[in-house]
């Protein structure tokens, strides 16, 4: 967050999306490292593999270390959360450096998971299950 008195520091802007979660984010390319998600350290937002899976284009960048990266993600569960991160922050470092687009690609960053929820359909339980069938 800037204040008022706080220099406005330039950063690069991508969203990204997997299901229902939208991640809003922002790269700053003169930083420490940081990675902030709603507010809280990157270890504090995600457990488990999913910190790892949040910061894996910067680790394929090679900019881990270099960048301070701000994320206000929403909607859906952790798991969709962290991959709408990882896939906002791979577009955002397409902007600063357009050489990383092989990687990123070759990895599956740059591919919107396009899987959501199918809709229920009338006269079944859920969007495919059939009520159950009785004999007599």
């Amino acid at each position: 967050m800037t204040t008022t008195t706080e220099k406005q520091r330039p950063y690069f802007y991508g969203v990204g999306k997997r299901k229902t979660s939208i991640a809003r984010v922002r790269v700053f390319t003169d930083g420490g490292g940081d990675i902030t998600v709603n507010g809280q350290k990157l270890k504090e937002y995600f457990s488990g593999l999913q910190i790892e899976n949040a910061a894996a284009p910067l680790a394929l960048a090679n900019v881990k270390g270099s960048t301070d990266v701000d994320v206000i993600v929403i909607g859906g569960g952790k798991s969709s959360q962290s991959d709408a991160v990882r896939h906002g922050i791979s577009r955002a470092l397409l902007l600063i450096n357009p050489e990383v687009r092989g990687d990123l690609k070759r990895a599956g960053f740059l591919r919107r998971d396009a899987r959501i929820k199918e809709r229920k359909k009338p006269g079944l339980k859920r969007a495919r299950r059939a009520p159950q069938w009785q004999k007599r």
